[in-house]
C-alpha cells in the first residue's frame, strides 16, 4: 500500500487525527504522494467515499491522484470519491440542478460586459472624472469578486475614491451585466464558486474531509466556499514560498494565517527535496529565505549522486543571449522535452522561440498565447456552443462581431429580433421566421443613468435590391433593420447558409468540417490573416498573409482532430471549454513562463533574462503595490523546476531598443555575482 512508501514526515501528514490539518511541502517534496497517502488512510479507517472532497487546480493533477489510488482500490470505489478543480466541481453540483447552465469564457462575458457598458453615455454627466474603459471595469469586476466579501462600491472606492461620481453608473452597469447573465443562464468561473456557496447552504452538503492541493493558490472567495462547506475534517497541502498568483485574486493569508484561523489547527512540513540536487537546492534557499519565514522550514536533499553547480551566463548582447542558449541546447545529448526555458516575461520567448527555430530545434510554448485563446478557434467553439444552446447570445454576439459594421451593441439587436421573429427560438428565427414586426428593444430608457436606446424603425428592404440572394431570405424579417447595411447583409447570408447546411447533423466532426469549409469562415479567416499581415504602413504584406492562413487552417485541423473522439456536440463543447486550457500541442524545448512552469521538473533548466527592471518586473511590481516578495518567490519557483542543472543568464545590452541593463537582484542573492544588490524601493 501506497502509505508504506511515504517517509516519516509524510507518513505523519497522511495520518493526522481529523480535524484542521495544514501540510507544509515545499518544491519536490512528494505533495500528491502525501495526498494520495491521505485519502489511502481515510478509507482504510472507514470513509465512505463519497464524502471525500478532492480540491485541485487543475484536472490533470486530480486526475493523477486518483490513477494511483486505481492502483490499489477498485474502479467502484475510487470512482465515488469528488475530486476535480474547485469549478469542474461546483459545474457538476451545479448542472444537476440547472441542465441549462451555460458556462462562458471571460473573453465572452467580456464583451457581453462591454455591450451594457455601450449603452452609457457617459458625456452626460457634467464633471471632469475620466470613466474607466469597459475591460478595465470589468477586470476589476472580476478580481473583486475573487479578493473580498464586502460590496463592490466599498471596495472599488478605497481603491478610486475621485470615481464616486460615476459610482452609481458602474453599480448599474454591473447590475444589468448580472441580470443579463440570468436572463440566459450564463455563469462565469466567479459564478460557479458564488452559485455553489448558495447551492450548498441550502443543501445541506457535508463531507467527512476536504482535501485541498496547491492550498496557497486559493482567493478569498476559494477560501469562503471551503468555509460554507463546512466538512468534518480539513487537510490543506501547499507552500506559501511558490504563492505566485496575486495578481489573479490569490491570497497568500489563506496558508499565512491557517494556524490563527483555526483554534486546533495542525502543521506539519515536509523537508526532504527529491527532486533537485543539492548545489540547486542551496541556491534557491539562499534566495528565499529572505522572505518572511511565516512557518519555518528548511529544505533537506533527498537524492545521492553527482550534482552539477549551477550556472551563471553574462552576455553582452540580448538576442546573443538567446542564440548562445539555443546553441548550447542544440549539442546537448538530453531529449528537448526534458529542457526547459523559464522566464518572467512573455516577450522572451519570442527571441528563444526564432533561435531555436533558425537552428532546426522544435519547441512548445506554454503559458503565453493559449491554442484555445486564438481568435480562430473561439470562433469555431463560438458556432458549435450556439448550436448546442441557442440561447446563447455571446456566442452569436462574438459570430456577428466579425461583420464589417455590427460591433457588440448591434449585434445584440441582431440576437433579439432573431430570438423575436422564431417566437423565443433563435434556429426557428433565423431559418423560418414566423413574426415579421420589428420587437421594442428598450422601452424603459433611464436618461439619468446614460441609457440610450432609439427605438427600431422599419427600414426599407428595397436598399438590398442589387444583391443576389433567394426569396426566402429576401422575404426575411431582419432586412427591415434599419441598421442593417449592405455588409452586414452578406454576413449574415453566409451566417444564414452556414446554419442552414448543418442543422440536421449533430455529430461534432461533421459540424466543424462543414463550419471550416463554409463561405462564413472564409470570411473569418481573411480577416484575421490581413490583420496579422498589416504592417505599420497600413499595407498588407502578402506572403505574410498566407502563412497566417495556413497556421489559422492547422489550427482548425487540430480542434477538428480533437473532435473525432467525441460523439455528442454538447459534450465536446463542455470539454474545450472547461479543459481546453490544460490541453497543449507539439513536442520539443518547453519555453515557459514562471507560471505556466509551476509544478513541472526538468532535467535542464535555463532561467532568462535575469535583469533589473525584468525579473524583478519592476513595472508589475508597482501594479501589485510592489511586492518584491512575490518576485522572489517567482524565482525560487523557476530554479527549483531543475533537477540536475540550472543555469542562470543576463544580457547587458539591448542593441534593438539600445536599452542598457543591470543584473537582476537575486543573482546577488544567490552569491552568484558579488556586491551589493540594488532593491526597488531604494532607487530613487
Amino acid at each position: 500500500m501506497p502509505l508504506n512508501r511515504l517517509n516519516q514526515e509524510q507518513l505523519k501528514a497522511a495520518t493526522a487525527a481529523s480535524g484542521q490539518n495544514l501540510v507544509i511541502a515545499s518544491a519536490g517534496t512528494g505533495k500528491t504522494s502525501t495526498i494520495v497517502g491521505r485519502i489511502v488512510h481515510l478509507l482504510q479507517e472507514g470513509v465512505e467515499p463519497e464524502k471525500i472532497l478532492l480540491l485541485t487546480f487543475t484536472n490533470k493533477a486530480a486526475g493523477e491522484m486518483i490513477a494511483r489510488l486505481g492502483a490499489f482500490f477498485p474502479k467502484k470505489i475510487v470512482d465515488r470519491i469528488e475530486s476535480g478543480t474547485f469549478h469542474a466541481v461546483c459545474y457538476r453540483w451545479l448542472k444537476k440542478i440547472t441542465p441549462s447552465l451555460s458556462l462562458k469564457q471571460p473573453s465572452e462575458l467580456k464583451t457581453l460586459f462591454r455591450s451594457v457598458y455601450e449603452k452609457r453615455q457617459f458625456t452626460r454627466l457634467g464633471h471632469d472624472v475620466e470613466p474607466f474603459s469597459a475591460t478595465y471595469l470589468y477586470e476589476m469586476y472580476q478580481l473583486y469578486q475573487n479578493a473580498s466579501l464586502e460590496s463592490f462600491d466599498m471596495w472599488f472606492l478605497e481603491l478610486y475614491p475621485d470615481h464616486e461620481p460615476l459610482m452609481d453608473i458602474y453599480l448599474d452597469i454591473c447590475d444589468e451585466f448580472e441580470r443579463t447573465k440570468q436572463d440566459y443562464g450564463f455563469v462565469s468561473f466567479n459564478d460557479l464558486l458564488l452559485h455553489t456557496k448558495e447551492y450548498v447552504t441550502d443543501n445541506h452538503i457535508h463531507f467527512t474531509e476536504i482535501l485541498v492541493d496547491e492550498y496557497q493558490d486559493t482567493n478569498t472567495l476559494q477560501g469562503a466556499l471551503i468555509d460554507t462547506l463546512r466538512s468534518d475534517s480539513l487537510f490543506c497541502v501547499g507552500d506559501y514560498d511558490q504563492s505566485i498568483y496575486a495578481f489573479n485574486g490569490a491570497n497568500i493569508k489563506n496558508i499565512s494565517t491557517f494556524a490563527e484561523r483555526y483554534s486546533n489547527a495542525k502543521v506539519f512540513t515536509l523537508t526532504k527535496n527529491y527532486r533537485s540536487v543539492a548545489p540547486i537546492l542551496s541556491l534557491a534557499n539562499r534566495v528565499i529565505e529572505r522572505n518572511e519565514r511565516i512557518y519555518p522550514k528548511k529544505l533537506e536533499v533527498g537524492r545521492v549522486g553527482d550534482a552539477h553547480s549551477p550556472r551563471l551566463l553574462i552576455y553582452d548582447e540580448l538576442f546573443e543571449q538567446y542564440q548562445s542558449i539555443s546553441r548550447q541546447i542544440k549539442k546537448s545529448h538530453l531529449p528537448n522535452e526534458h529542457i526547459a526555458v523559464i522566464f518572467r516575461n512573455n516577450s522572451s520567448a519570442d527571441g528563444i522561440e526564432a533561435s531555436l527555430r533558425d537552428l532546426g530545434l522544435p519547441c512548445k510554448r506554454k503559458g503565453g498565447a493559449s491554442f484555445f485563446d486564438a481568435k480562430e478557434v473561439k470562433f469555431l467553439l463560438d458556432i458549435l456552443a450556439l448550436m448546442t444552446n441557442p440561447k446563447d447570445m455571446m456566442a452569436f454576439i462574438h459570430i456577428f462581431e466579425y461583420g464589417k459594421g455590427i460591433g457588440t451593441a448591434l449585434s445584440k439587436e441582431f440576437f433579439l429580433c432573431l430570438v423575436h421573429f422564431g417566437n423565443g427560438n433563435l434556429m426557428r428565427g433565423i431559418l423560418h421566421p414566423e413574426q415579421y414586426d420589428l420587437p421594442k428593444l428598450n422601452p424603459n430608457k433611464n436618461m439619468q443613468l446614460g441609457l440610450f436606446d432609439d427605438d427600431l424603425d422599419i427600414g426599407s428592404v428595397s436598399r438590398f435590391k442589387d444583391i443576389n440572394i433567394s426569396e426566402a431570405l429576401r422575404s426575411h424579417p431582419l432586412l427591415k433593420h434599419p441598421k442593417l447595411s449592405v455588409d452586414g447583409l452578406k454576413f449574415f447570408i453566409s451566417f444564414y447558409q452556414l446554419m442552414k447546411s448543418v442543422q440536421q447533423s449533430r455529430v461534432p466532426k461533421s459540424i466543424l468540417a462543414a463550419v471550416i469549409d463554409s463561405d462564413l469562415y472564409a470570411v473569418i479567416v481573411d480577416i484575421l490573416s490581413t490583420q496579422r499581415a498589416r504592417l505599420k504602413t497600413g499595407e498588407v504584406d502578402q506572403e505574410k498573409k498566407g502563412q497566417s492562413k495556413d497556421r489559422i487552417l492547422r489550427k482548425a485541423g487540430i480542434l477538428l482532430n480533437l473532435s473525432s473522439h467525441y460523439k455528442e456536440l454538447n459534450r465536446f463543447v463542455n470539454a474545450m471549454i472547461l479543459g481546453g486550457g490544460e490541453l497543449s500541442e507539439g513536442e520539443g524545448v518547453n519555453l515557459l513562463t514562471v507560471h505556466a512552469s509551476k509544478g513541472l521538473e526538468f532535467t535542464e533548466v535555463f532561467v532568462v533574462d535575469l535583469m533589473d527592471t525584468r525579473f524583478p518586473n519592476h513595472k508589475l511590481m508597482n501594479k501589485s503595490g510592489g511586492a518584491l516578495e512575490e518576485e522572489r518567490r517567482l524565482f525560487y519557483v523557476a530554479v527549483t523546476r531543475a533537477k540536475d542543472r540550472l543555469s542562470l543568464s543576463y544580457a547587458k545590452y539591448d542593441r534593438v531598443r539600445k536599452i542598457d541593463f543591470k543584473p537582476s537582484l537575486f543573482l546577488f542573492e544567490t552569491g552568484l555575482l558579488k556586491g551589493e544588490p540594488i532593491y526597488p524601493n531604494e532607487k530613487e
